[in-house]
């Protein structure tokens, strides 16, 4: 028998559990996730929590390897756990657990530094394999989403890049407003100038971007990404 073979008897020590906290506002979602992966091996379930302030308290109290998380939750949203998590320099991997997402919530998730997007209507047993590549340092992300949302990315980058070697950061913050459908005295107002000034920025916007009314102002910046 080789050396370094282990003797008949002999136990060999098991890989350590991957330590999760778990939030989802729906009982029967959360509880049946509890249960399915507390029958897999591998896993400990350190908090099963029901909205976001939970979770947080949850993620601080345990340091988890993975926190899953629903993205949208009372109380904190699973977005804005996420950014505290951020915040608080905690070093936990996160899952995000959703039915459906938006291209703009997969961006900000993405710019989060989210690890897996799970989708609930995806079998269970691949959770797991989602889990582990997860942990071992990998992403799961739903690649059909997740590459439009990166092509928004780099849209909008590159459309704000352009407008940043031809606009001044005011111009910019003038046109946001205007595509919020702000007229140029609330748009006075939140800038705190005068109306006059609004007037002269808009001027000089239309004449950077050969435009000729806000319509086409509007048309300009979704072109580019930017709303």
């Amino acid at each position: 028998m080789d050396e370094d073979s282990p003797c008949i008897g002999e136990v060999l020590d098991e890989a350590p559990s991957i330590r999760l906290v778990l939030a989802d506002d729906h009982p029967l979602v959360l509880n049946g996730l509890e249960t399915f992966l507390k029958s897999e091996n591998g896993f400990q379930i350190l908090a099963a929590c029901i909205d976001g302030v939970e979770a947080l308290t949850a993620v601080q109290r345990y340091l988890p390897d993975i926190l899953i998380v629903d993205i949208r939750m009372p109380k904190k949203d699973g977005i804005t756990v996420l950014k505290e998590i951020r915040e608080l320099g905690l070093a936990v991997k996160t899952v995000i657990l959703t039915a459906e997402i938006s291209e703009q919530e997969l961006i900000q998730c993405v710019r989060l530094g989210v690890q897996g997007i799970f989708l609930k209507e995806m079998p269970l047993r691949l959770l797991v394999q989602c889990l582990h590549k997860v942990y071992a340092g990998g992403q799961w992300l739903e690649r059909q989403s997740f590459t439009k949302a990166m092509e928004t990315v780099l849209r909008r980058e590159e459309g704000l890049e352009e407008l940043g070697r031809s606009l001044t950061k005011r111009e910019i913050d003038i046109i946001r407003l205007v595509a919020q459908g702000l007229r140029n005295r609330e748009i006075a107002e939140k800038l705190f100038v005068a109306e006059g000034t609004v007037k002269i920025h808009l001027h000089n916007i239309f004449r950077k971007l050969n435009v000729q009314s806000r319509a086409f102002l509007i048309q300009y910046v979704l072109s580019k990404g930017l709303l």
